[in-house]
């Protein structure tokens, strides 16, 4: 249920993990070390219009750092690095390599990623500076080598019984790798989770939230100040609401209800329900123009055993008046839909309707071994007010499947086989595209 448990993983993230220390000394000596080593093969190879193969393999993750805490005060600090490997002759190109691994320009690099003051008072817990964030609008992403990387304040208090409260300023974003299978700032990557001033963010570099979503029309914006509170007082309910202010360019509201209950005919049956709601509108100087977007879904599960499946439906609406034509702007990582695809995110385009179906089997039984497996398939029904290809309708779909495997004999070793084959992306463009991923966490 990754939607349900979106915005914890904040949560989870204020708290320091460290343990308490009585002096300097102590701090440092009582501090945990953490990290990720990873190994990631991609392989695209696209029909239709296009037709081309492109492959990468790159190695990196990360390595940290955080003190103990003396007086309820920590620091942390982590080291992010990815490298491509020459597996083709001649330069690197979007004809050979897929740039998804890579900073801008498919160069490998490093950076420090994480730099941060954490300070816990009873339940109230601060955190200051470079962090990795994961909100529903704005969040790491880390779907490729490197994720989204954040400068911002975060302050968190659960006084309120059941409750907890969030309030938080992002001033700045650092692109994860990921941004960069866009090649071009466009439309596309403005309502898929990357804007139009991307470019600005990557290769370590951080840039101003307001860049990052306009370029450099929005450079020297006040960034963006974000307030939520998640409930969960009623068994089997969680409700969560989130308030982004992003200065002079808009205003987005998020809400998600989660409720789950065993089935009335079969108490071996575990059921759940989603649903959520974005409302976009602008404000300020009105840098991104007039936005008026909706965006709506629902979500609808079942688990018997060693197996869970959903189906979800999500609209997105129009607005002959907005230049964004009604659809959601996701400029700094955060794709909460319960309609998305591995790659499509069509969910966001204006005019759109997407219906999705997903099923996981849990193969430990079978195969005495920890292995899961997923297999999906999402259709876009895009409409002619969309703004990636404008005044044209068509219906987008993606299949796929991912495989996950934790052997027993490494401790912490993750290893997963994922794929996805989109049919019209854009009219006329496909692929099969298959990766190959290995964490070793620590």
């Amino acid at each position: 249920m990754k939607h349900i448990t979106l915005s914890f993983a904040t949560i989870a993230l204020l708290s320091s993990t460290a343990v308490a220390a009585d002096s300097l000394a102590e701090a440092f000596t009582n501090g945990k070390t953490s990290g990720q080593i990873r190994t990631f093969y991609i392989d695209r190879t696209y029909s239709g219009t296009i037709v081309n193969n492109r492959n990468s393999l790159a190695v990196g993750g990360n390595l940290g750092f955080e003190t103990a805490a003396v007086n309820g005060l920590s620091v942390g600090t982590k080291f992010y690095t990815t490298n491509g490997l020459d597996i083709h002759d001649g330069p690197r190109t979007s004809a050979n390599y897929d740039p998804s691994l890579y900073g801008d320009d498919f160069t490998s690099y490093s950076m420090v990623g994480e730099a941060y003051i954490n300070y816990k008072q009873d339940n109230t817990n601060i955190k200051f500076g470079r962090q990795k964030l994961d909100t529903p609008l704005a969040g790491s992403d880390d779907a490729r080598m490197l994720p989204n990387l954040f400068e911002a304040v975060v302050i968190s208090n659960t006084d309120v019984e059941n409750t907890t409260l969030v309030g938080a300023h992002v001033s700045r974003e650092s692109v994860g790798t990921f941004g960069n299978v866009y090649g071009a700032a466009g439309q596309l990557s403005l309502q898929s989770g990357y804007g139009l001033g991307y470019k600005q963010g990557t290769n370590g570099r951080f840039a101003d939230m307001g860049a990052i979503a306009l370029g450099d029309a929005g450079a020297d914006t006040l960034g963006v100040t974000a307030a939520a509170a998640i409930y969960k007082g009623v068994p089997g309910l969680t409700l969560q609401a989130w308030d982004y202010y992003a200065h002079d360019i808009l205003n987005a509201i998020y809400l998600q209800g989660d409720y789950g209950w065993n089935c009335l005919l079969n108490d071996a049956v575990k059921m759940n329900a989603s649903a959520q709601l974005i409302s976009q509108s602008e404000v300020g100087d009105k840098l991104a123009g007039n936005v008026d977007s909706q965006y709506m879904g629902v979500k609808l599960g079942a688990t018997a055993g060693a197996l869970s499946g959903s189906v979800a439906y999500s609209t997105t609406g129009s607005n002959d008046n907005t230049v964004t034509n009604g659809g959601i702007l996701t400029p700094w990582g955060g794709i909460p839909a319960f309609t998305q695809g591995m790659v499509t995110r069509h969910m966001f385009f204006a005019d759109t309707d997407t219906t999705k179906v997903a099923a996981t089997y849990n193969l430990k039984n079978v195969l005495d071994a920890d292995v899961k497996a997923t297999a999906y398939h999402v259709s876009f029904d895009v409409g002619a007010k969309n703004t990636y290809q404008a005044g044209q309708a068509w219906t987008a779909k993606e299949s796929g499947f991912d495989i996950q495997y934790n052997p027993a004999g490494i401790k912490n070793l993750n290893l997963r086989v994922r794929a996805n084959y989109p049919t019209d992306f854009a009219p006329g463009v496909d692929w099969d595209e298959y990766r190959l991923i290995a964490n070793y966490n620590f």
